[in-house]
């Protein structure tokens, strides 16, 4: 399994930080990485005229003010960690997701960690910057909770594939979301929930024709049933070989195939088994976020109360301009 090596944490003020800046810090001692931590200054808070609409002139006295004051507010927070770790300090200016997809881009960052936003008006875990930093993002973005816990207890990975037409990208997707969940389970000794869901579409015309019997019905289904759990093995069987036996014994994944509308059973699953953090596969699609199990990840995001992994399949490119 490949560790990370060039992680950005990405300050939140307005959330608790103690325990996702400490997870931070732990996950870049764990994978012997680099932890650089960024604060971003809204553009508006250095013009020159905070009465001017956005793109007005900046005052270069009150930038260097700002930054120099946001840059010793972020030192003292890191205080407590600089002697077990050699931590990066930038403060950047702009918006939120771009600037960080910046950083990702020129520095190589290979994973952002970031409090989730928890907008106070809503009930929803994730904010606007959080929902775009998911979709541009090109490496892993790991979205915590403000409780985040120092050690997970369950960690739900979902998969999604068609069986008998599988892509390439969707495979490579996976692999890559089954051995950082298999990687985190292990550091954590965490109980890892392999989930696929599933539907048998064909299922509602067949219900539309009179001559469909309960027989057919229930044939087609147990048929597209045995078609996914045949490919959600053979992927558990590739992270078997890339981990090995011993490994993949003391991760004993847990496998669950649920059929039905991915954002309702994904949800309510990651609630039943009181999941600390879901990992899943994100891909932009004209302004929304889609996964590749679907195009409702927003709704399933908005329902989600835990931390969220997401991961772009090989080739993302992002829309964000360097």
């Amino acid at each position: 399994m490949q560790p990370f090596k060039n992680i950005l944490y990405v300050n939140e003020s307005n959330v608790e930080q103690v325990a996702t800046l400490a997870r931070a810090v732990s996950v870049a001692e764990k994978n012997q990485a680099t932890l650089t931590v960024v604060d971003v200054i809204p553009i508006e808070v250095v013009q020159a005229d905070m009465a001017l609409p956005p793109g007005g002139p900046v005052s270069t006295e009150l930038q260097a003010f700002v930054v120099a004051d946001h840059r010793n507010t972020l030192e003292t927070m890191l205080r407590p960690y600089t002697q077990r770790l050699d931590i990066r300090v930038d403060v950047l200016i702009g918006r939120t997701h771009i600037e960080v997809v910046r950083a990702v881009i020129k520095n190589g960052h290979d994973l952002v960690i970031k409090p989730a936003e928890n907008p106070s008006w809503t009930h929803m875990l994730f904010g606007n910057e959080d929902l775009d930093l998911l979709r541009e993002c090109p490496c892993p973005t790991w979205l915590m909770k403000s409780s985040e816990k120092s050690n997970y207890h369950n960690i739900v990975a979902a998969v999604d594939f068609d069986p008998l037409h599988p892509s390439n990208t969707e495979q490579a997707l996976n692999r890559k979301i089954l051995t950082l969940a298999g990687s985190l389970a292990l550091s954590n000794k965490a109980n890892l929930h392999l989930v696929h869901v599933w539907e048998a579409f064909a299922e509602a015309t067949m219900r539309s024709r009179s001559g469909a019997t309960s027989e057919n019905l229930v044939g087609y289904a147990d048929l597209a049933y045995t078609q996914h759990k045949r490919g959600l093995s053979m992927l558990t069987e590739e992270l078997r070989q890339e981990i090995g036996e011993n490994a993949y014994t003391a991760l004993s994944p847990r496998l669950h195939l649920l059929q039905g509308e991915a954002k309702k059973k994904i949800t309510s699953f990651a609630t039943d088994v009181d999941a600390d953090l879901v990992i899943l596969g994100t891909v932009a699609r004209k302004g929304f976020i889609g996964l590749i199990f679907g195009n409702t990840a927003e709704v399933l995001l908005d329902e989600l109360s835990c931390s969220v992994l997401a991961i772009k399949p090989p080739g993302f490119t992002t829309e964000v301009q360097r």
